[in-house]
């Protein structure tokens, strides 16, 4: 396949993931989250400014605009199903960079100066779109990432947790199903490159949460509503009322 195709799907995936959908959802409702909580324009920030209910929502848009680009470039280029190896080297590559310039669309968006999220929701909906190489690392870090927040109540430490999985994943996978018959150990080499890739941007965009964490002023996700810090009361704080002056943001 003509490898100006994929370039033409990673721009292409650059810009969908750029779009700021944390930014238009808190505008819709009156709030500026530059000036919220962390500051950060993903949908844990969106969580915490507007409650629950609107980060999922954001969750999934911010998810979705990482899948879509990966689903319609793997089935219109033929890549979608195939197993690690089975494409050839140009196609596989090709489409991992799809998904990964997704991810720095959100990470870099044009619309917000090349700033953005931390990169975590759009990153889950494009590895699960990349199927099937990525989709089962994916859901391991999902299932990890679930025990973390459980244990912990911190969604910034569950994230990197996930992240980092995957290429372990990726890579124990690819051993289990290379070994034994010697064809998928290579073909595995740009998920997992993809993955490490995913990992150290996730981990670098979180170095402020690690920070917060060994200093206990990192929020936990606790209760009902909105998504609290530990300067705010159990109910949450309506965002017409937060004071976006105090030393209350992390």
């Amino acid at each position: 396949m003509n490898d100006s195709y994929w370039i033409a799907w990673i721009v292409l995936a650059f810009g969908c993931g750029s779009l700021p959908f944390g930014m238009i959802i808190a505008r819709a409702k009156g709030v500026d989250l530059r000036a919220v909580g962390s500051g950060n324009t993903g949908a844990t920030n969106v969580g915490r400014a507007l409650g629950r209910g609107w980060g999922i929502a954001c969750f999934l848009l911010d998810a979705g605009k990482g899948a879509t680009p990966v689903l319609v470039s793997g089935a219109l280029m033929g890549v979608l199903g195939m197993e690690a190896g089975a494409a050839g080297p140009s196609a596989e590559w090709g489409w991992m960079a799809v998904g990964i310039a997704a991810i720095l669309g959100h990470v870099y968006s044009p619309f917000l100066n090349f700033k953005g999220g931390k990169g975590v929701a759009t990153a889950c909906g494009a590895l699960l779109a990349l199927y099937p190489v990525m989709t089962y690392p994916v859901l391991i870090g999902g299932g990890l990432f679930a025990i973390c927040v459980l244990a912990t109540g911190y969604m910034s430490l569950a994230s990197m947790v996930a992240a980092a999985s995957v290429p372990v994943s990726v890579g124990l996978i690819g051993i289990l199903e290379g070994v034994p018959d010697g064809g998928a150990a290579g073909g595995v080499v740009p998920g997992l490159c993809a993955g490490l890739l995913i990992a150290f941007t996730v981990v670098w965009r979180h170095r402020g949460n690690l920070r917060r964490i060994r200093s206990g002023s990192e929020p936990r996700v606790l209760g009902r509503g909105r998504m609290r810090t530990p300067s705010q009361p159990a109910g949450g704080v309506e965002p017409s009322k937060q004071d976006t002056t105090s030393t209350n943001r992390p």
